[in-house]
């Protein structure tokens, strides 16, 4: 048999099918090059540079990532959102690579040291002792899921972007034509008559039968419903939940308080005079006289005199004086002393010492508990970022929130709230969570399914947080018994209301049908009062802000839309209003350049963005953008 099959593989047959089953192998390997052999697989391309779907992709989960922790946990994608995220990010990568292609071609480059140095300044990457923290640099990386090398281009890209956009930002002009009829909008003011109809001054309604309140609370069942509430368990991992495993030691605590000693130490602090002239002879004549008593304001006078000046520093500290010599001089006076002429590159000084502030230290054991407080948060900062992958895995592997909290230093809460943290006694629950961080928790709890598999989210900058929802009480009509008060008391409100309000519609009425406003109002016994010029700003002019307003904030729009005698009327906070338009009073730009150069400063700014705005379409024009329309469908934020 082997026999004959060796004698098989010498024919022309098996020669011709060992090449054709070789050609099918070859072929079913580069299946996928064969297959998109002549089609673009790029997402888009930028001057003929591609952008490949992985890096578009990556780009679409770093912008959901980014909108989820905006919006403070979990967020359901629907398909449409999917779509748009995914068009936004390839968009910002369109973006950076024209302006980087721009860089390029005008040989723009940001150096090594601005790069560290713009890092360095990002304040969401520094520790409690103010510095460059590495482990929080980390955790934002891993967390957005960037690389260092990625995010360093970034912001190589972002410097780069802002040299060539500061180029065409600068220079712009408001030109006249524009920002004084601005400015005179803005500052017209107007006088009108005006009639108040506040609820409380309605009168009372007659007393509603059972059946109408029944009507009204079966009528209004978002007024008189208990709100959702949910019961849940959070946990928060924290610096604050873990200081208490951080004790550091003696020689650990004076090594910070080295480090920190300037946050313990006041400097001295003296308040200075000082005379600039041009000669130390004159600088010299006018410290004899000042030596003789003579008062700062002659001094003032015989140092201008002399072609030079005379000016108050205030009270700094040394660092205070910029020129070395000044520092020296002034800081080696006693207190009411002058100094002899000192040269630097402004002139001769002259200094007078017109006050002593002593400096002040506190000593290691003074400051104790203040550095191993800052001691504690800065090392628990890092355990956090460090124990949120231990988490996450318990959290992965089934272990509930009861089980991770005992065992990672995690505070633990199990309560039922509303969504705005209240128990179902209207008290606000104790949540291991305060303020913003607290508010995002909350919106995460209730925007998520019940039943739904904790995870870690990030509360800002302050905590990382993991919740369970165990169950959901959808709100429900509390029973009318139960709020038969707040029902009559919601009815006699609306009574009112629509008293006052037919009150207004009746007046405005009157002096649509040619009655001067103060006519109508006295025929309908109200009283109407003329107002004081006011302007289109809610606040009063030439008023302190504590005084009434001279028109209720909802009239001022239908007031300034109005022409000369037209009447309108707003229902206002208190009630309801009508007022008639009686004066316009111009105003004259002119007559406050302080105003004007304002404006001209607010239509700059809009400029500036307009011009950066057709700068960068004419970069896209250039770069000859294109777009792979079925590529780009299969770009996904999931």
């Amino acid at each position: 048999m082997l026999t004959a099959l060796r004698r098989l593989t010498g024919t022309w047959f098996a020669k011709v099918l060992f090449v054709l089953l070789i050609l099918s192998f070859a072929i079913w390997g580069i299946e996928d090059i064969v297959r998109n052999f002549g089609r673009d697989s790029a997402v888009a391309r930028v001057g003929g540079e591609p952008i490949e779907l992985p890096e578009a992709q990556q780009a679409a989960r770093r912008e959901i990532t980014r909108i989820q922790r905006q919006l403070g946990g979990a967020m359901e994608i629907t398909p449409q959102m999917s779509g748009a995220i995914a068009r936004q990010a390839v968009e910002s990568l369109v973006l950076e690579r024209m302006q980087r292609q721009e860089a390029e071609r005008l040989n723009l480059a940001a150096p090594e040291t601005a790069v560290r140095d713009y890092v360095f300044s990002i304040p969401a990457f520094q520790g409690v002792n103010g510095r460059f923290s590495r482990p929080t640099f980390d955790g934002f990386l891993r967390n957005n899921g960037l690389t260092e090398q990625n995010f360093l281009a970034l912001l190589r890209a972002d410097l780069e972007r802002q040299q060539m956009v500061g180029a065409v930002r600068a220079g712009a002009a408001g030109p006249d034509t524009l920002t004084r009829p601005l400015l005179a909008w803005e500052r017209e003011r107007r006088v009108a008559d005006l009639v108040i109809l506040p609820l409380a001054a309605a009168p009372e309604p007659p007393a509603p039968t059972e059946e109408q309140l029944t009507r009204y609370h079966e009528n209004n069942p978002d007024r008189f419903s208990a709100p959702e509430y949910r019961r849940y368990t959070l946990a928060v991992l924290s610096p604050e939940t873990l200081a208490s495993e951080i004790q550091p030691t003696d020689d650990e605590l004076r090594a910070a308080y080295e480090a920190r000693r300037d946050q313990f130490e006041t400097p001295e602090r003296r308040s200075l005079e000082q005379a600039v002239l041009q000669s130390e002879e004159a600088a010299g004549a006018l410290a004899e006289q000042w030596r003789g008593g003579a008062e700062f304001a002659a001094i003032t006078e015989a140092a201008q005199q002399a072609g030079g000046q005379a000016v108050s520093l205030g009270t700094v500290d040394r660092s205070g004086l910029p020129v070395p010599e000044l520092a020296t001089a002034a800081f080696a006076l006693s207190d009411g002393a002058i100094s002899d002429p000192v040269q630097s590159p402004f002139g001769w000084h002259v200094i007078k010492v017109t006050g002593i502030e002593p400096g002040s230290a506190r000593g290691f054991e003074a400051a104790k508990a203040e550095v191993a407080a800052a001691v504690r948060q800065e090392r628990a900062a890092d355990i956090a970022y460090e124990r949120a992958n231990q988490v996450e895995d318990a959290l992965a592997g089934g272990a509930t929130l009861a089980e991770v909290a005992p065992r990672f230093g995690l505070a633990l809460a199990e309560v039922t709230t509303d969504s705005n943290g209240r128990a179902p006694d209207g008290q606000e629950a104790a949540l291991p969570l305060s303020g913003e961080p607290r508010n995002m928790a909350l919106r995460a709890i209730f925007a998520a399914p019940q039943g739904e598999a904790p995870r870690l989210a990030e509360a800002g900058q302050a905590a990382l947080f993991a919740f369970s929802v165990e169950e959901v009480k959808p709100p429900a009509l509390r029973p009318f018994a139960e709020v038969a008060d707040a029902v009559r008391a919601a009815w006699a409100a609306d009574a009112r209301r629509r008293s006052q309000e037919e009150r207004a519609a009746a007046l405005l009425a009157a002096v649509k049908g040619g009655k001067p406003l103060p006519e109508a109002a006295r025929e309908a016994g109200l009283q109407p009062r003329r107002t004081p010029p006011f302007g289109r700003n809610p606040a009063p002019q030439g008023q302190n802000p504590g005084q009434p307003q001279p028109v209720p904030p909802e009239l001022l729009q239908p007031v300034f839309a109005a022409a000369p005698g037209e009447a309108t009327m707003a229902e206002t906070v208190e009630g309801f209003a009508v007022a008639q338009l009686v004066e316009i009073l111009p105003f004259n730009p002119d007559a406050d350049a302080l105003a004007l150069g304002q404006v001209r400063g607010a239509v700059e700014q809009a400029m500036l963005g307009d011009l950066e705005q057709q700068y960068l379409a004419a970069l896209r024009a250039r770069a000859e953008v294109t777009y792979n329309e079925q590529v780009l469908g299969q770009v996904t934020a999931r």
